[in-house]
């Protein structure tokens, strides 16, 4: 069985130009023998609805805009009232930088809280792997998921591993890696137990996405660890 650790529900518009609800994810999800999925969305109210129709197959994250007044105030809600299991940040999309003064309180919650903080990379000028290893010194004690671990640049990638590799408080997520050779070599520079699979989906085939991990050259065990053990790991503890 395999455990998600990137999907979402909701309409995303502009240049993305796709969809997905719960019905459809859960579709893929059973195509593909996905046990359970991580999901966030921009309307964090359908994540909730959402996540309170399919308890046992959907696991919530909230996604605030760290810019507007009541981000903090969301987190709160959907964590300690949602049970919500932790936190997404888009520095590209909503134009900060990880270790920005307007972040700091979402992250000192969440590490309070000791729920991961899953944060997009792979796009300047914010998304960029050296500026979530900034946030990763900053806060030593919390749990930081590295998404895209560095996407489809080359660079951008290997910086994420390079990261990963300097700082123990990171995980790296597989979605949108451009290069399956960088999932094993993830694995062994940083550990099998850092590294977990995610699809990204709808932005992403969960055919596509669990091809790179299987072609990559892992062994089984460690296989198992990125489609499953690792994620499992994180919402559980």
């Amino acid at each position: 069985m395999v455990i998600d650790a990137h999907a979402h529900v909701g309409k995303f518009g502009g240049w993305a130009g796709v969809s997905a609800t719960a019905g459809q994810l859960l579709a893929e999800m059973d195509k593909f023998d996905v046990e359970k999925a991580v999901v966030f969305g921009l309307d964090n109210e359908l994540v909730r609805r959402s996540v309170a129709s399919h308890p046992d197959r959907l696991v919530g994250f909230v996604w605030p805009n760290p810019h507007e007044d009541g981000a903090l105030g969301l987190v709160r809600t959907a964590v300690e009232k949602w049970k919500f299991r932790g936190v997404k940040l888009h520095p590209l999309l909503h134009a900060f930088l990880p270790t920005d003064d307007e972040v700091r309180p979402i992250v000192e919650f969440a590490t309070s809280k000791r729920i991961p903080i899953a944060i997009h990379s792979g796009h300047p000028p914010f998304s960029l792997p050296w500026s979530i290893g900034e946030l990763a010194e900053e806060h030593p004690k919390a749990r930081i998921v590295m998404l895209h671990m560095g996407h489809a640049h080359g660079v951008y990638i290997k910086a994420a591993i390079d990261t990963a590799a300097r700082y123990d408080n990171i995980l790296l997520e597989t979605s949108g890696v451009s290069m399956h050779s960088k999932i094993l070599e993830a694995v062994r520079r940083i550990g099998e137990d850092r590294v977990m699979f995610g699809s990204d989906y709808p932005f992403h085939d969960y055919s596509v996405e669990l091809q790179k991990v299987k072609v990559s050259g892992l062994r089984q065990r460690e296989q198992r660890s990125v489609l499953h053990d690792n994620a499992e790991r994180m919402l559980r503890e």
